[in-house]
This record gives structure tokens, sequence and C-alpha cells, in this order.
């Protein structure tokens, strides 16, 4: 037997908390920057497992030094989204919270978080348990707002790296729509980079209808909108990945009254730097230029928020747990390829200057069309999902610190 198969021993013993813990999350989940009630249950649990326990900018850290060796850290994140959810499972979120513009939203774990919390404190009390099959320093981070991707950022600058020891390695993982029990893994770049745009488009308002009087700010982003289709069609070499998304526009109140301003918001996703500089400031040359040949009063305004960094998975790190998953996931570790989701769990390895490996999880039954992430759908199956999950944590970190 492996060292992580003896200290897997254990799934039978914390089985029962484990699924009466993720479905209370599931059921109490908190929007990003609020997850005070989910950061107290997991501190609790880490400091009764003999965890030293840190709670730097809103997460939670707990270390578990145990002898000489390699640190290894591995990453959950706790927030939720404000999605109300349509499951009818009878665990089902029937919260509600005010969002940052004052209005009353659903909340629910629609894109498996409570999943990832409770694999983590599974991984966290298997690993307190049997330290004699293992040497080194266990680090369980509990992420906030990875939604906003503001939580990995306000981590460490409250202190991070002054409060855990430096990482040799770090992991992380995240429950998709592949069946359940599957691992799916990837070399290389597995989640894009995402940035976020607010582009303000000024016109000169009128009656609707006088419409020479105006400069139409609404044909104006309907122009914008169709020439910022081109950069992916006509700037983008073929076989290099980029998503230009407009997903609002925003302008005016009333049919017979021109406004003076609209507003649109975008999305762009990549996996290269060159790429992304590229998109970007291919938007903003289009939108300068369309708003001077409308006449525009003034030039428009970019405002970037919601920005991710490219998650880009180390060779050497995938290939050493790689082949801890084969020869405990036999037929059961796939091809995850690249997700055009985004993550801001890079920033915390790359801020040690850490390689990481993030790998892909199944949550759903075999030959169902599985909700996407986000969806008012989506809920994974307690089991396999979190029996799978606890394991590939214990696998890929005794990968490095088994004895």
């Amino acid at each position: 037997m492996t060292s992580a198969d003896e200290v897997l021993d254990g799934l039978d013993r914390i089985r029962a908390w484990q699924e009466d813990f993720y479905r209370d999350l599931h059921s109490h989940p908190e929007l990003s920057g609020h997850e005070s009630r989910t950061s107290d249950a997991v501190a609790a649990r880490l400091a009764a497992w003999g965890f030293e326990v840190h709670r730097p900018g809103g997460g939670v850290v707990g270390v578990l030094t145990n002898g000489t060796g390699a640190t290894v850290l591995a990453r959950a994140d706790m927030d939720a989204l404000p999605v109300t959810e349509l499951t009818g499972l009878p665990y089902a979120s029937t919260q509600t919270a005010v969002d940052e513009t004052g209005a009353t939203v659903g909340v629910s774990h629609a894109c498996g978080h409570d999943v990832h919390v409770t694999c983590l404190l599974g991984a966290a009390e298997l690993l307190a348990g049997r330290r004699d099959r293992w040497s080194g320093t266990f680090v369980a981070l509990f992420q906030p707002a990875e939604e906003t991707a503001s939580g990995a950022n306000g981590m460490l600058e409250d202190g991070l790296a002054e409060r855990i020891p430096r990482p040799d390695v770090a992991i992380a993982q995240h429950v998709l729509g592949l069946e359940a029990g599957m691992i799916g893994t990837m070399v290389g770049p597995v989640m894009s980079a995402g940035d976020s745009v607010r582009i303000t488009l000024f016109g000169k308002g009128s009656h609707g209808s006088m419409p020479h009087l105006s400069v139409d700010p609404v044909v104006l982003a309907a122009s914008v909108v169709l020439r910022l289709q081109t950069i992916v069609a006509r700037e983008t070499k073929p076989g290099e990945f980029a998503v230009v998304t407009v997903g609002s526009s925003i302008a005016g109140t009333k049919s017979n009254i021109i406004p003076d301003r609209a507003v649109l918001l975008l999305n762009v996703r990549t996996y290269d730097e060159a790429v992304r500089r590229h998109v970007l400031e291919a938007i903003e040359r289009i939108v300068r230029a369309e708003c001077e040949g409308a006449g525009s009063p003034e030039p428009p305004t970019f405002e970037y928020y919601d920005q991710y960094p490219l998650t880009s998975n180390d060779a050497n790190v995938a290939a050493r747990v790689g082949a801890a998953f084969d020869e405990h996931f036999p037929e059961r570790v796939v091809d995850l390829g690249r997700v055009t989701a985004s993550e801001d769990f890079s920033r915390i390895p790359d801020a040690f200057g850490t390689p990481y490996f993030y790998w892909g999880m199944g949550g759903f039954a075999a030959g169902v069309d599985a909700p996407p992430n986000h969806s008012p759908f989506f809920a994974p199956l307690v089991q396999p999902t979190l029996d799978t999950g606890t394991s590939a944590l214990v696998v890929a970190t005794l990968a490095y610190l088994g004895t």
C-alpha cells in the first residue's frame, strides 16, 4: 500500500460528517467578501485537528508541520454567487443577500466552492490523523472572493507570505461538468486569463424626433459592438485563442429621448499574454475610432475590473502528481483540455515563486447533460464527488510528503 492508500483508509470514518457539512454549507452560501460563517466553521475544525490557524484577508489558513520535508499548499475557494438556486434539492439554498448595488439577490453555491471547502477539510483531517505516513508541512488555505478576483490579492496584501512557510508546491482543484469520480488534468495553460471592461461612450442628447441635433450613443454603441467582433475574426491569428464578449449594452430610458451616453460591459478571455495585450489594445483603438467617427463630444472612458491571471500548470508538478493520480485512479484520469473560465488561485503561488498544479474533477452522473458552472441548476452529486475530491488532494499532497 502507498502512503496515500493508508491515509485514505480513514475515508469511511469521515464520510458522515463531510456529507452533513457539505449540505449545511450548500444551504448557507455567502457572497464574496462575506464568508464569515464559512470561515468560522473552517477555522474551528482546523484548530481541533491541531493546525496552527491564521485568518489573513478574510480567508483561513491552517499550517500543520510534521517533521522535515517539503511544504505543500492546497487551496479551496469559499464564496458563493448571486444566483437563485433552482435545483429543487432538499438542502437547496433559500438565502438572499444585498449586493454591492443595493439590490436583494438570491445566493447559492452555483460554482461548487462548497465541494472544494468540504474536500480540503476532509483531506486536512485525514492527514492530521495519520502523521506517521508523511513528513513535511501541509498548508490548507481557504480563500474568499474568488468570484470577484479579489480574494487571493486580499490575503497576500494582509500578510499571508509572512504567516506561512514558503510552499515548495501548490495544488488546487475545481468541480466541473465531468462524470463524477473522474479527474481531468492538463499541462500548461488550463484556465484562461480574464479581463472585464466597462466602457462609457459619450453622445449628445436630444428629442427622439430631432436626431439631427444629437450624437446618438445608441447607434454608436451598436457600431462599436459590431466592430469589436472583428478582433477575434480578423486580428487574432488562426489557431490562437481569444474571446471578446459584450455582455451588457445600456443606454436611454424612453423611446423618444436620445440619451447622452451608453455603457458597454465587455469580457475578454485569452491564454497568451501577447494575445491579451493585443486584444485589449484593439478594443481601445476601435472604440476611440468609432467615437471620433461619430463626433462624440468627449473621448470614451475605460474601466478595467475583475481581472484574472492565466492559470498555467507547471510541467514537472503535473508529471509528478499526474503519475500519482494514474496509480490511484486507474481508468479515471482524463484529458481536461483548456477551460475558458478563469481563476485567481495562481496569484498565491506566483507571489511565492512556487510551481503549481490545478486539475478538474467530475461531479455529475454519466450520460447526462451537466449544467454549466454558475447555472441555477448546478449541484454536483454528493458522492462519489466528495470522496474523489478528498482523495485527489491527499494523493497529490503525498506525492511530495509521503513516506
